[in-house]
């Protein structure tokens, strides 16, 4: 079972739930687990206005993705940070080039899940993840998000991102917050949860 954590991260947060999705995934026996980023848009100088540059330098080893590499996966993880509620230009501009496969059917069937970011706890997490969900859904995926089987989205003890639609982490408005251990922990255990349902799949 081969499973893509496919994202896009501006300043590593993202990037580092992706590192956690792959962990959980690569804890099922005989699960395999490939990051790959989506293509960058904006311009260099721009990043570098944003305050950028440095944090991706962290990732810049991690390949970038084509869209033919797609319908090589058993599961597709899609990772995010919100935007008004919904992905970032970056990871719309991706999807919206396969075209192509879902003309074929060429993801069908597969498992899709979705993780994602917000600056602040109420800043669209849920929203991202659905609205994500739909173009999914679209390509005739099976979509998975994370249970209540993992309880560590229950507490009160502390502000944490997490739902049932997927893991996420409170980034903080100037991007000062680091994923907490407990959101790592959701990001692993959806890993694990979505590539147990897609490794079943695969052996059909």
């Amino acid at each position: 079972m081969k499973a893509l954590i496919l994202y896009y991260s501006m300043y590593g947060h993202v990037h580092r739930m992706a590192e956690a999705v792959a962990e959980g995934v690569r804890e099922v026996p005989g699960a395999e687990a490939a990051l790959r980023r989506v293509p960058e848009t904006l311009p260099g100088k721009v990043l570098e206005m944003m305050g950028a540059v440095g944090p991706q330098k962290a990732f810049a080893h991690v390949p970038v993705c084509t869209v033919d590499e797609l319908p090589s996966y058993d599961a597709i993880f899609i990772g995010t940070p919100t935007r008004f509620g919904n992905m970032c230009g970056q990871m719309r501009q991706f999807l919206d080039a396969t075209g192509q496969l879902w003309a074929s059917g060429a993801l069908v069937g597969k498992v899709g899940s979705v993780f994602a970011s917000t600056a602040t706890q109420h800043g669209g997490q849920e929203a991202t993840l659905l609205t994500t969900h739909v173009t999914l859904l679209h390509q005739g995926m099976v979509v998975v998000g994370l249970p209540y089987a993992f309880q560590g989205q229950m507490r009160n003890d502390e502000i944490t991102g997490g739902s049932p639609y997927g893991a996420t982490t409170v980034a903080g408005t100037k991007g000062e917050r680091a994923p907490t251990e407990n959101e790592l922990a959701a990001a692993r255990f959806q890993g694990r949860h979505v590539a147990t349902i897609a490794a079943k799949l695969a052996r059909r």
